[in-house]
């Protein structure tokens, strides 16, 4: 330091550590090939000109011949750029419940069946209201959409609040509309258009988009179906009804540490 102080603070600045040489750097031999293939064969593309380039000895990957390329300020067609890396859109937050609900199926993994509900399927049905995640489910032994229609009446009885919106993916238990009869709406869009209800479908497969719901099925994978057994239907629907009341009661984060069922009652003034 006290050969490079020249009397300036610049001169004590911490300068590069970089090695000035790499074992697997090019050879003068190599750099001085390439530039004499650019010099007879300037309009060639990267891709070709690697390939030639081998013909003559070149043992480098296409890669390193870009970047050595790029260094020396002859680059020419880059390689395909990889995937971009997805950037979330920002979310629209919902002002009050029933703004937007969104409903989804999950169907009960096989492990937790036993006794005589051995071999048979059984499904949730979840709706969640975005605002509050206030939290309802019904078991099923069908996803149908005629199974939709009889779970959409449950939830509109069981919610205080107003649906205004239902959010879906396109299963076919709620949408025709990635089948031959895309232009027939099912008994289920039928049900939401006589109640004034919009409908809305997700993009295709783009299950975050219903993130919400998800999420809630994957709590119930961790804290519900990893250490229950269900014995028939009716035991795997009086188990999940007792589930989802204590969902509906336990605090949550993005809640600001409040239950779904407390956000849902002040939101209404019900408390």
């Amino acid at each position: 330091w006290m050969k490079r102080y020249d009397g300036s603070l610049e001169s004590l600045k911490d300068r590069s550590r970089l090695p000035h040489s790499h074992p697997n750097a090019h050879s003068p031999a190599e750099l001085a090939l390439i530039r004499n293939m650019l010099r007879h064969n300037r309009h060639t593309g990267l891709v070709v000109l690697w390939v030639k380039l081998r013909r003559r000895g070149y043992r480098r990957s296409v890669s390193a011949l870009y970047r050595v390329m790029k260094r020396i300020g002859t680059a020419r067609s880059p390689l395909p750029n990889p995937k971009k890396k997805y950037v979330p859109q920002p979310y629209e937050k919902m002002k009050y419940p029933g703004q937007c609900v969104q409903v989804d199926v999950k169907f009960v993994p096989k492990a937790c069946l036993a006794g005589g509900a051995e071999g048979k399927k059984f499904y949730q049905y979840t709706a969640i209201d975005e605002y509050s995640r206030f939290r309802y489910v019904e078991a099923f032994e069908e996803h149908s959409t005629y199974s939709s229609v009889v779970f959409l009446k449950h939830m509109l009885r069981f919610f205080k609040f107003r649906v205004e919106c239902v959010q879906t993916d396109n299963g076919t238990e709620f949408t025709n509309r990635f089948t031959s009869d895309k232009d027939k709406p099912t008994l289920f869009e039928k049900h939401l258009e006589r109640r004034g209800i919009k409908h809305k479908l997700i993009k295709p497969y783009t299950p975050r988009h219903n993130g919400k719901v998800e999420r809630s099925h994957r709590k119930d994978n961790e804290y519900f179906y990893a250490s229950h057994k269900f014995y028939s239907f009716k035991d795997f629907a009086k188990q999940l009804a007792v589930h989802n009341r204590k969902y509906n009661n336990f605090p949550m984060r993005p809640l600001g540490w409040k239950s779904p069922r407390e956000v849902m009652t002040r939101s209404l003034g019900l408390m």
